[in-house]
């Protein structure tokens, strides 16, 4: 099971949640190593051993060390005091036992909430581990895609990978993952969802959706297996025309690119379809490399964080696209693949075709914790080329064409064929 696309990289990042119209989305990816730095983080490693009172009893020491030395902490006496008792009242009252360590994590995780962004989380060593194994591509699970979405409070299933169990199963694009092995997943994040469905090989896990049309929840049984995931197809049509559809931007994404964007050039390529149709997103210094084959010279993207610290991307034009270019974009096109399609439209070497995209125009960074758990953070927001912020917004496609689910139901994909026709009139056919 993939989840929604971040930045998620050993660089900074930013991720894509469910769209408001399109058709599909997706992913969470790759790390950025770093230190944690803050007063109050660097207290919450060293103490992770400990049990919550005396744990913040010390923080409230330290804390007040560090107050004579630099600015106000939020674990102040009272913070302190208040959570000793929260734990001496759950113990005693609470109907269950509680581990020490879930308790704890339930404090950092609240921490991270309590920035009301849904982007910035507090991972667990497992939760990481589980996340990093994704990037390299290879991962056993069921074989789909699943995107946030925010109405609903649960995950969706955005697309399927064709030869794997999801394929095999009744799971269908569209669903609402409403349980794991009986467990509610409303208000879950993408990836903790993901953790659950993820397994040893040849396992099996219950999942439990929600359809349309479906008064009940619907139990189906999934066998967990070695998934290959595959982010670029190529397919060459008639008259010269390419076809690459790249479903997310991982680190095999570059490479996988190049093969399928070299072959076409073999194979006669007198134009190019790039489907960025339902993803939602991945790692900037892929994003970034593949721009470098297509764009002119100059920016690709730049970000800015609260400081107004700037940090640009660019292109140095040495490979850019010699033949008439169509993008295919959709509402469940998020974050990285925006960047690639402003980037497009900005210097208008393409023409964008299909519904506005998503419009997440922030970036996260990931910091690892000396402890092995680690937080992700909006850190920046990011601008096309011409300095457009598309957060909350999108990009307008330059020919509008809403999917047709009947259509395609029937094996007509109608975004598609406008594409087809849009770069047959390039190509003066």
């Amino acid at each position: 099971m993939q989840n929604q696309g971040d930045f998620n990289g050993f660089n900074n990042m930013a991720g894509g949640y469910p769209p408001r119209n399109g058709r599909n989305e997706n992913k969470t990816k790759y790390y950025l190593l770093g230190l944690a730095t803050g007063i109050a983080l660097s207290m919450i490693v060293s103490l992770m051993t400990v049990s919550v009172v005396r744990f913040y009893k010390n923080i409230g020491l330290m804390r007040n060390k560090a107050q004579a030395e630099s600015a106000e902490s939020v674990t102040d006496d009272v913070v302190v005091e208040k959570l000793g008792v929260l734990e001496e009242t759950v113990d005693k009252y609470f109907w269950k036992d509680v581990e020490e360590e879930t308790l704890q994590d339930g404090i950092y995780k609240g921490m991270l909430a309590a920035l009301d962004d849904p982007y910035s989380v507090y991972y667990t060593k497992e939760e990481l581990i589980s996340l990093q194994q994704q990037t390299e591509g290879i991962y056993y699970g069921i074989g789909a895609y699943i995107s946030k979405d925010l109405e609903t409070g649960y995950v969706q299933i955005s697309r399927i990978i064709k030869g794997t169990p999801a394929e095999e199963s009744d799971l269908m694009q569209g669903d609402y993952i409403y349980a794991i092995e009986g467990e509610s997943m409303y208000g879950k994040e993408s990836d903790y969802v993901v953790s659950k469905i993820k397994g040893e090989e040849g396992t099996f896990v219950t999942i439990t959706v929600l359809r349309e049309g479906e008064a009940d929840p619907i139990d189906i049984d999934v066998e967990r297996r070695r998934i290959e995931s595959p982010t670029v197809e190529y397919e060459m049509y008639d008259n010269g025309m390419a076809y690459i559809q790249i479903t997310e931007f991982d680190l095999v994404t570059t490479g996988q690119f190049e093969e399928a964007y070299n072959q076409a050039k073999a194979d006669g390529m007198k134009g190019l379809i790039i489907d960025l149709r339902s993803n939602p997103g991945g790692n900037l210094s892929t994003v970034c490399d593949i721009a470098r084959m297509l764009l002119p010279e100059g920016l690709i993207v730049y970000t800015e964080d609260k400081y107004g610290k700037r940090e640009e991307y660019k292109c140095d034009g040495s490979n850019e696209i010699d033949v008439p270019l169509v993008v295919l974009a959709d509402g469940y096109s998020a974050s990285a693949s925006e960047i690639l399609t402003g980037a497009v439209k900005d210097y208008g070497i393409g023409t964008i075709v299909g519904t506005t995209t998503y419009g997440k125009g922030i970036v996260q960074k990931v910091i690892n914790l000396s402890d092995g758990s680690a937080l992700k953070l909006t850190v920046s927001t990011y601008f096309t080329p011409n300095g457009n912020n598309i957060h909350g917004i999108g990009i307008e496609p330059d020919i509008e064409v809403p999917f047709d689910a009947e259509q395609y139901q029937n094996g007509v994909d109608n975004q598609l064929e406008k594409a087809k026709e849009v770069l047959a009139q390039k190509l003066g056919q």
